[in-house]
């Protein structure tokens, strides 16, 4: 009997091991789920003349840079120009207050921005083509 118990023990104890090991895994899914692309936000942006601004957003650990990206399922040919006012600092774009142009694949609109640093997005379409996009921000 005691050698059944001493099993029986030995069973239950691998059994909880082998469970503490699982639980990093479903941990490391949940911080892959939120990684930086994983937590971006969807916005749409509707046609019109002047630069639409987006945010204030404020940047964590999630990210080192500030990307940009359109849907999947925007049309071949669309495109927005985007660029990233530190409002904190001032009141123009960065990058000597240019913009960069960003379609379906994952662009950086400022690199190696340090955690807490408030933000705005500035978007305008390329071309008149670009009128309801929907776009990813990752930061």
């Amino acid at each position: 009997m005691i050698r059944s118990r001493a099993f029986a023990s030995v069973l239950f104890t691998t059994a909880a091991l082998l469970g503490v090991g699982v639980a990093p895994a479903s941990a490391q899914a949940s911080a892959a789920a939120t990684s930086c692309y994983g937590g971006a936000k969807t916005l749409t942006y509707h046609y019109q003349a002047a630069a639409k601004e987006y945010g204030t957003y404020t940047t964590s650990s999630r990210c080192g840079d500030i990307n940009i990206r359109l849907d999947a399922n925007t049309p071949d040919g669309w495109y927005l120009d985007a660029c990233v006012v530190f409002v904190d600092h001032t009141s123009k774009c960065n990058n000597g207050d240019a913009y960069t142009t960003h379609g379906t694949e994952w662009g950086t609109v400022a690199t190696d921005v340090k955690d807490g640093t408030h933000f705005v997005l500035r978007i305008h379409a390329y071309d008149q083509d670009a009128q309801n996009v929907t776009f990813h921000l990752a930061y």
